[in-house]
């Protein structure tokens, strides 16, 4: 279009050459001039906003690259402050837990402080007792020892104290002869001595247990004791009947049993054994022990 538009403007004098005068050919000789300026001018200033353009849709590109990049931050950047917020949440979360279970260890802490205390309050309380039935047993003991001072030198009888609990421990030759289990006169004495001492300490129950040797019942004695057991068992008896009958201890106190050869205290081989071992125990214990109905 653009050539086109200069052939006619060159052709255009000859055209009108014979229609017009020489000052309108140069009139429009200076407007062709013109107008090839302008057209010039204009081609020019196409070819700069072309390029103008291209500059502008570079620079588009790159801002919209820029904005891509930054909403691409801008996603990372919203992501990290979701996960930041949800993990304050967790840590206030975990610190409210944190202080609850602290609320919870320090109210366990406080109960079991106060168990300790009473515990320890409970304990001093037993040991206050306990220390008052040591120093009642030990009574116990020193009047018992005291009054059978001369059986126990003699080695007819022991008393210990083990653990608080008071055994009187007596020979079978001063209580009772071979095979029989009627008690004789020195061990009447005894026993009406021990008894006496017994009688002051009414918070004492006699387990009294009877014990024999491994020595089998004789021919003679088997009708009426088939074995050791009755026979334990029978002078057990009558040293509770004694003490009932005649020193007056109550028998609600009182429990006989037999233990036969079952539970000796030396060597059956020899006859020294064999004599500590056929012994009436009498063993000390509180009352209530054998009075559950009290």
């Amino acid at each position: 279009m653009k050539r086109l538009l200069v052939i006619l403007l060159l052709a255009l004098p000859f055209v009108l050459g014979a229609c017009v005068s020489k000052n309108t050919y140069q009139q429009k000789v200076n407007e062709a001039d013109l107008l090839t300026r302008d057209v010039a001018n204009l081609t020019a200033s196409a070819t700069d906003l072309r390029q103008e353009k291209t500059g502008l849709q570079d620079d588009l590109s790159k801002l919209n690259a820029r904005l891509v990049e930054a909403l691409q931050q801008n996603s990372k950047l919203q992501r990290d402050l979701l996960a930041a917020h949800a993990n304050q949440e967790r840590q206030e979360g975990n610190l409210t837990l944190h202080q609850q279970q602290l609320t919870d260890m320090q109210q366990t802490n406080d109960s079991l402080l106060a168990t300790v205390e009473d515990l320890n309050r409970a304990l001093e309380k037993e040991k206050i007792a306990r220390e008052a039935r040591l120093a009642k047993v030990k009574n116990t003991y020193n009047q018992l020892v005291g009054a059978l001072e001369e059986e126990i030198k003699r080695g007819e009888l022991t008393i210990s104290n083990l653990e608080g609990q008071l055994s009187v421990n007596l020979l079978n030759k001063i209580l009772f002869d071979s095979g029989k289990t009627i008690i004789k006169k020195e061990g009447r004495k005894v026993l009406q001595t021990l008894g006496d001492v017994l009688n002051k300490f009414p918070d004492k129950a006699l387990q009294i247990a009877g014990h024999t040797d491994n020595v089998q019942i004789s021919e003679r004695l088997r009708e009426r004791y088939p074995s050791n057991w009755e026979l334990s068992t029978a002078r057990a008896t009558s040293v509770v009947h004694f003490l009932q009958d005649t020193v007056g201890l109550s028998g609600e106190r009182m429990i006989a049993a037999g233990y036969s050869e079952y539970q000796p205290v030396a060597d059956n081989e020899e006859a020294e054994g064999r004599a500590l071992n056929r012994r009436i125990q009498i063993l000390l214990v509180p009352f209530k022990t054998v009075n559950p109905t009290e």
